[in-house]
């Protein structure tokens, strides 16, 4: 009976992740945090084994946990808005933008997150995660870029993640895991015909009905514990390559290519007595490995050396190998994490991580479909223990407002700037439970 129940379970809250996962940006387009305990330490805990959605972070922390099952439901509010100062110059050839303030409509998601991990024996165990990502999620009710065809401009890029994984303490109190990675994803792009002469493909350039991208990649881990205070850990995810989006192959490079980039993290976890831990923490995304992310837009030359909007004699089509994408640098995080025991089993959490955002200055146009530019999170969490089998958990972050501002290249005479903006706020409740034998 209770097997039955924990299969309904996970069948209903599998089938809402694919109904619900209209998600956001935080890290660029990762989230701060997977997993409710470490969305509450800003992300950090590679180095600590809490859940087992802890194999999301770090595949490895399984060996450390015992049979366990894991359902979150996260609340997230983003918003996200563009500012263009300056009057268009209307000079022919150039590509002005009405001035004003314009907020994407659509401000609340809600996905959940689940995870299963089994002990096969004490020095080994298996997992299961079903977790999302998202970030170019804009609904603007204005012709942004004039497109006579849809009254809105917007994207929205939706990833559904399946991790199978294994863990083993090879020694004791030291453990290695990897996670086998299915990613599924869905993208639809409106309000963009006005780029129909830059495009190769100006068919499957916007306005088509959402297309859908599977691949695969993997996740390796290390986790130990050195003596009675230090524990350390590292993770690295593999790139993973995903077939095209053929409906948007003359939006994005590469005929459509959108791989998710690999990313690492490593920390370490400090417990100077039984009821604290600190951690430290840092991750790296390289979004400079997915052309389709990376590539500037090249219809004008950069170069200091040249005029604010020569054109760019070498520029490439949108959805050729080098067509321009959003033009996203590396990121590297920063992130802090504090976890106190207190008194009737409950626990306080705490955090904060900074990254620098993505977005440089002169890919802010573009950028008004994907303005990822957060860069700080604040986090608090707070869970209970009933019966050393059951715990409940809340956890809220705050993400103040970010923004980069930069000019307009393609409308030079009126030096018209956009600045793009979001703050985000998140509630996630979450249970856990396993079962006692």
């Amino acid at each position: 009976m209770v097997r039955q129940k924990i299969k309904l379970a996970i069948l209903t809250l599998t089938t809402t992740l694919f109904f619900t996962i209209n998600l956001f940006a935080t890290d660029g387009y990762f989230r701060h945090g997977y997993g409710i305990k470490y969305s509450a330490l800003a992300g950090s805990g590679v180095a600590v084994s809490l859940s087992s959605l802890g194999a999301i972070t770090n595949p490895a922390g399984l060996a450390f946990v015992p049979t366990q099952y894991n359902f979150n439901v996260a609340f997230f509010s983003p918003m996200r808005e563009y500012t263009v100062t300056g009057n268009p110059s209307g000079m022919q050839g150039t590509f002005g933008l009405l001035p004003g303030t314009i907020e994407s409509e659509t401000k609340l998601f809600v996905f959940p997150t689940l995870g299963a991990n089994w002990k096969i024996n004490p020095t080994m165990a298996v997992g299961l995660v079903v977790y999302g990502n998202g970030g170019m999620n804009t609904d603007y009710p204005t012709q942004t870029f004039y497109d006579p065809s849809s009254p809105s401009t917007g994207v929205n890029l939706e990833q559904l993640f399946v991790g199978a994984t294994y863990a083993i303490e090879f020694i004791k109190d030291h453990s290695l895991g990897v996670t086998a990675l299915f990613a599924w994803q869905k993208f639809r792009a409106k309000g963009l015909a006005s780029f129909s002469a830059f495009s190769s493909d100006p068919a499957n350039l916007t306005g088509n009905s959402n297309s859908i991208s599977t691949g695969f990649g993997g996740k390796v881990g290390y986790q130990g514990q050195f003596g009675n205070i230090i524990r350390l850990g590292a993770s690295f995810q593999t790139k993973m390559y995903m077939n095209e989006f053929d409906r948007y192959k003359g939006l994005f490079a590469e005929m459509g290519d959108f791989d998710i980039p690999a990313n690492w993290q490593a920390g370490i976890a400090v417990m100077p007595n039984q009821e604290l831990t600190l951690m430290l923490d840092v991750q790296q995304i390289l979004y400079s490995g997915v052309k389709s992310i990376a590539n500037p837009m090249d219809l004008v030359n950069n170069s200091p050396s040249l005029p604010n909007g020569t054109p760019n004699t070498n520029f490439q089509p949108l959805g050729t190998n080098e067509g321009w994408g959003f033009g996203w640098e590396d990121m590297t995080i920063v992130k802090f994490g504090l976890m106190y025991e207190l008194p009737q089993n409950w626990t306080l959490y705490g955090g904060y991580s900074y990254g620098k955002q993505p977005i440089p200055e002169a890919e802010v146009l573009f950028n008004i479909l994907a303005p990822g530019v957060v860069d700080h999170h604040i986090t608090l969490g707070l869970s209970k223990m009933f019966c050393n089998s059951q715990e409940v958990m809340i956890a809220l972050m705050y993400a103040p407002a970010g923004s980069v501002k930069g000019i307009n290249p393609l409308d030079p005479p009126s030096q018209q700037t956009i600045e793009l903006q979001m703050s985000q706020f998140q509630v996630e409740v979450g249970y856990a439970f396993s079962l006692v034998q």
